[in-house]
């Protein structure tokens, strides 16, 4: 399975696939920190996730997780609250019951245990 930070390619289309993960894979290099989420501009993350910053959702329930993960790690609660209650992704008991085998079995200290955690514990306060 590719790590979820690998997975922002699926979610785009290909030709702004191509060109943003260039542009992205560019400034990764340039930047010291090398954190690919926390440096993008709000322009430049709707270019990647459309307008508002929220994705169209996916069609499988671990897309729709990773993409949730996606916007957590990117700071954008307001397009997680928008994703999980507006357009009802929250509501499938499946992505909660992913989401929380998603973080038993991701490692201490990954970037990915503290995005999946982080949606999980967002969870009782958006009513879910």
């Amino acid at each position: 399975m590719l790590p979820v930070g690998e997975r922002l390619e699926t979610f785009l289309d290909l030709n702004q696939q191509r060109q943003e993960l260039k542009r992205l894979g560019e400034r990764k290099k340039s930047k010291a920190q090398g954190k690919l989420f926390t440096e993008m501009e709000d322009d430049e993350f709707e270019t990647v996730f459309g307008v508002g910053g929220v994705p169209s959702a996916a069609s499988t329930t671990l897309d729709r997780v990773h993409q949730t993960m996606l916007l957590f790690g990117a700071g954008r609660g307001e397009a997680v609250k928008r994703f999980l209650v507006d357009d009802g992704i929250g509501n499938d008991e499946r992505f909660w019951r992913l989401a929380d085998n998603l973080s038993k079995l991701y490692p201490s200290g990954s970037e990915e245990k503290r995005w999946v955690d982080g949606v999980l514990a967002r969870k009782k306060g958006l009513g879910f």
